[in-house]
């Protein structure tokens, strides 16, 4: 009796389950709401594509030589690609090198690379992905301008983040390009980093108001910041006076907000950013192609924004 062979492929017996890819995932800092958002998104875009991700933070986003000693300590395990978000343009090249030296796909998280000074290094970047900080920036001041009027005068300062760090300055330029062309009587009277420090936020607005007491508006490169000038504007009493105007639209921000203190915060939806940013790794995983700047819409968030409801966008505010 002749014995018919069959393999156990061709009849699905005995098949192995597919082996789930592996993401690793450097971010700056848990501690910051905004992080903590984007972390949410990671992990919920993670589940949906079916891929596994390993997050790593630091202490602050100010913890630059940690960061880079986490970047190489995370591939000292095996992973299939690796997304980033650096605290300068520049700490993490050398471990980004190392990775791409791998066959790793490197993604910028949130846009925090400068895709020439990288390719400079060596660095190739699959594509970058955050909202577009010098629009929202430009957005910031809009906002401003409709609520103080186009022919309105007097100092304005601004917070930029961490010295040499592209977000932030992005986010400060935009601001402060669009004033200029939208409200000319707006001057910017000092534009200072405040290194993402809420403290440091707080006691800048201090100096800049006991030299300009007639201070209008504040605008801050981050919600960290705009909480520590909101801070001092009360506490000097000129909460009536003084627009202040953040940017991320973190946990912490929408409160102030609803709370009467905070004005306005350029929403950045980190968890959209974080979630997208999963999805697309893995299109280019699959020999996908994808834009190397996507952009996230942005959301000018006050408090009639909020109590409204209406806006589709508030769904990814977290």
């Amino acid at each position: 009796m002749r014995r018919l062979l069959i393999s156990a492929a061709a009849i699905g017996l005995f098949a192995l389950p597919a082996v789930a890819e592996d993401y690793g995932v450097l971010m700056k800092t848990l501690s910051n709401p905004f992080w903590g958002a984007m972390e949410l998104g990671v992990r919920e875009g993670a589940a949906a594509v079916g891929v596994n991700v390993f997050v790593q933070a630091v202490e602050s986003d100010q913890a630059a030589e940690p960061q880079l000693n986490a970047c190489n300590a995370m591939l000292e395990q095996p992973m299939d690609a690796f997304i980033t978000a650096a605290i300068n343009s520049t700490i993490l090249l050398p471990c980004l090198k190392r990775a791409n030296e791998m066959g790793i796909p490197v993604v910028d998280l949130d846009g925090n690379l400068d895709h020439a000074i990288a390719a400079e290094a060596g660095v190739e970047i699959a594509f970058s992905i955050g909202s577009d900080n010098q629009a929202a920036g430009a957005q910031g001041a809009e906002w401003l301008v409709s609520r103080l009027g186009a022919d309105a005068t007097g100092p304005v300062l601004v917070i930029e983040g961490l010295a040499g760090n592209i977000t932030g300055q992005k986010r400060a330029t935009g601001f402060a390009e669009r004033l200029q062309e939208l409200a000319p009587g707006l001057e910017i009277v000092a534009s200072l980093p405040g290194d993402w420090d809420r403290g440091k936020a707080a006691n800048i607005t201090n100096d800049i108001l006991t030299a300009n007491p007639d201070l209008v508006a504040i605008f801050c490169a981050n919600d960290g910041m705009a909480l520590g000038a909101v801070e001092t504007v009360f506490a000097a009493g000129l909460q009536d006076q003084v627009t202040v105007i953040g940017v991320d639209g973190n946990s912490d921000a929408v409160k102030s907000i609803m709370e009467g203190r905070l004005d306005a915060s350029v929403a950045q939806l980190p968890y959209l950013v974080g979630k997208q940013a999963v999805e697309m790794a893995q299109m280019v995983k699959a020999g996908e192609t994808v834009e190397k700047f996507v952009f996230v819409p942005t959301l000018v968030l006050t408090k009639d924004v909020l109590d409204a409801g209406t806006e589709p966008m508030l769904a990814f505010v977290k």
